[in-house]
């Protein structure tokens, strides 16, 4: 079958041939019809000193899918009515395998495994005909789902993950960072009832994203302030909650300077080296800061799931992320075009 292998230490991909897999005993065969491209393939595609640390190659890289169950271990508990796991069904999946005997795994807090292994990090991936997953991680969907939308349902997870860390009903929502996950958190600020949703960035091509997906107004940090845009929205006192996408630690300062006394700021953007952080109103307004990763295992996915099925005008918001389709063949485009920054989501076609 086709994969796209990290097959040596250093800069690159192939696109080789490689032995089709077969599921283990606890496994979920899935033959793949859409995958999307995330920072992570990029980091490891130029390995960067993250990606040296944590690949042993030869390694099938991606994580990002949606394909269809095409064979099932004997192990794997088939259920039944809404639940139920069969050959043919479509699916994605959770892309962090935990261990489940880990202090966090037993407490309930699974999203927090200490020994997590990744899907195209740690252990095979989805950017190839085929992936084996454990079923625990596959997240059956339903049969009328646009495929690219389940292809982007992992980086949907970040964003839903982050917006519903604080209660935002009613509330007045900053986000900084205008990538895919930040315009998505756009979308969903506005859907779960947001009063006002600004958004910030340096790229105006992103920027017009996010209005697309709802915000009230998008800001250009590199030309602009955004303490004027609360004055023409009205707003007394500074937002309630404020969502970190970027990394960038003068959008976090701008960020803990516009937010209200007792706001809640949730932190989902990796930084690329240490920053300071001036603690002085982060202790004076009684700010809460809280770090995020990856999907609360499984409630973010029942939560997007059932947010998506339900109101048509958010699914063409999540669509509209999507910039770029790529058949996989033509992996090295898709690549450029996720580098080039002037782009939202890129999808590959598998099928």
């Amino acid at each position: 079958m086709r994969a796209l292998v990290k097959t040596a230490t250093g800069p690159g991909l192939e696109l080789i041939d490689v032995p089709e897999p077969r599921p283990q005993a606890h496994e979920v065969k899935i033959r793949v019809l859409r995958a999307g491209l995330c920072g992570t393939d990029l980091h490891i595609e130029s390995w960067d000193e993250w990606a040296a640390s944590m690949l042993r190659p030869p390694l099938t890289i991606g994580h990002e899918f949606y394909g269809e169950i095409v064979e099932i271990g004997a192990s794997v508990p088939r259920g039944s009515g809404r639940y139920e796991m069969a050959e043919g069904m479509r699916a994605s999946a959770e892309g962090h395998v935990i261990c489940g005997v880990c202090r966090n795994c037993r407490s309930g807090r699974p999203h927090v495994c200490v020994n997590t292994s990744s899907i195209g990090v740690n252990r095979d991936g989805a950017f190839a005909d085929y992936v084996c997953v454990p079923y625990t991680n596959v997240w059956v969907q339903s049969e009328d789902l646009d495929p690219e939308l389940g292809a982007i349902f992992d980086p949907l997870g970040n964003a839903v993950h982050t917006a519903l860390t604080f209660p935002i009903a009613g509330d007045d929502v900053m986000i900084t960072g205008c990538g895919p996950i930040g315009v998505m958190a756009v979308a969903i600020a506005r859907h779960v009832g947001a009063r006002f949703v600004v958004a910030t960035d340096v790229s105006d091509f992103r920027l017009e994203m996010a209005r697309q997906a709802g915000a009230d107004y998008a800001i250009n940090v590199a030309r602009e302030r955004v303490a004027p845009y609360q004055d023409d929205l009205g707003m007394l006192l500074g937002f309630d909650v404020g969502m970190e996408m970027s990394g960038s630690p003068e959008a976090l300062k701008e960020l803990i300077d516009n937010c209200q006394h007792g706001a809640g700021i949730a932190m989902l953007g990796l930084p690329p080296e240490p920053f300071p952080i001036d603690w002085g109103p982060v202790i004076t307004r009684m700010l809460t800061i809280k770090g995020i990763y990856g999907r609360q295992m499984y409630d973010t996915w029942y939560r997007m799931s059932f947010m998506l099925q339900t109101s048509a005008e958010l699914r063409e918001r999540i669509r509209s992320v999507i910039t770029h389709r790529f058949p996989a063949q033509q992996w090295q485009d898709a690549f450029a075009a996720a580098r080039s920054g002037q782009c939202g989501k890129v999808i590959m076609d598998w099928s």
